[in-house]
C-alpha cells in the first residue's frame, strides 16, 4: 500500500484509509469478492434514495486487493461527540433516532429482504433445533415493512460535518424490512458495548417518536441476538445466549 495513506481504521480482513479527499477501504485477499461487490452495490443503490451518504466513486484492485473508493466526509462521529460532550447524551440521542427515521422514511426495493438474510443466519447459527424452530416461526409471524434498515446503526456509522450536515457510513449490511428490527439491532449493539442507560434511553426515544410498542421491538431481541451470535466472537457468546432463550419462556 502507498506510504501516503493515512489509516482512519483496522478491522479484521479490510483497512480503511484516507487519500487525499477519498476514502479507501481495502479487503484482505481472502474476502468474499461477491461480499464486496454487494457492498458496492448497497451503497450506490443507498447513494440513489437522497439520503445524505458518501458517494461511491469505483471499485478497483490495489496491490492484488479489492478496494472499494468513496468520497471523504470531514468531521466527528457521533460517537466521539458523545464521548467529548456527556452531559449533551439527550440532544445527540435525538438526532441520532431522528437521522435513523429519515433512513426508515425511504425505499430501495432491490436491496436484499431482512427476514431472508435472518432466516439464512439463524440456520446457521449453533442453537439446537427446538430453539430454530422457535426462531423462524417468530421471524414468521412479524410483519413484512419495506423501510432501508442499516443493519449497523451506531453513532460511530454517523459523520457530523463542521458546518453540522449529518452523514450515514457503512452500508454493507444494508437490507429492507421491518424497522423494529433494526431498532433491536441498534439497542443491542449498544448494550454489547456495555452501554446498558443509553440502549434504554435509546429505545424509549426511538418507541416515542416512532409510535412503535417497546414490546413489539423487544420481541424482535431474541432473533436479532442470533444474527449476531454467527459471527463467533466468544466474548459476546454468554450474552447473546440469555437473549436468544427467551424465546424458550414465552
Amino acid at each position: 500500500m502507498n506510504n501516503n495513506y493515512e489509516v482512519l481504521a483496522q478491522r479484521s480482513k479490510k483497512a480503511i484509509y484516507k487519500d487525499g479527499d477519498t476514502v479507501l477501504k481495502v479487503f484482505e485477499p481472502d474476502f468474499s469478492k461477491a461480499d464486496i461487490l454487494n457492498e458496492a452495490l448497497n451503497q450506490a443503490r443507498i447513494e440513489e434514495t437522497g439520503l445524505n451518504v458518501p458517494k461511491l466513486l469505483e471499485v478497483s484492485k490495489i496491490d492484488g486487493k479489492w478496494a472499494i473508493r468513496l468520497e471523504y466526509i470531514p468531521g466527528k462521529t457521533l460517537k466521539d461527540l458523545m464521548d467529548e460532550n456527556p452531559d449533551r447524551i439527550d440532544e445527540y440521542l435525538d438526532l441520532f433516532v431522528k437521522i435513523q427515521k429519515e433512513i426508515f422514511s425511504k425505499q430501495a426495493p432491490l436491496l436484499n429482504k431482512i427476514k431472508d438474510k435472518f432466516n439464512r443466519k439463524i440456520s446457521a447459527s449453533r442453537f439446537d433445533a427446538t430453539t430454530r424452530y422457535e426462531l423462524h416461526t417468530r421471524l414468521d409471524s412479524m410483519k413484512d415493512h419495506k423501510k432501508i434498515c442499516h443493519g449497523d446503526f451506531t453513532p460511530s456509522n454517523i459523520i457530523i460535518t463542521p458546518d453540522g450536515d449529518d452523514y450515514i457510513l457503512d452500508w454493507s449490511h444494508v437490507t429492507q424490512g421491518n424497522a423494529a428490527a433494526d431498532a433491536a439491532r441498534t439497542y443491542m449493539l449498544f448494550c454489547l458495548k456495555g452501554q446498558d442507560e443509553i440502549a434504554e434511553k435509546y429505545l424509549n426515544l426511538f418507541c416515542k417518536e416512532t409510535d412503535t410498542a417497546k414490546q413489539y421491538v423487544q420481541r424482535w431481541m431474541p432473533i436479532v441476538a442470533c444474527t449476531q451470535s454467527v459471527k463467533g466472537k466468544e466474548s459476546e457468546q454468554a450474552f447473546l445466549d440469555r437473549w436468544v432463550n427467551v424465546v424458550e419462556y414465552e
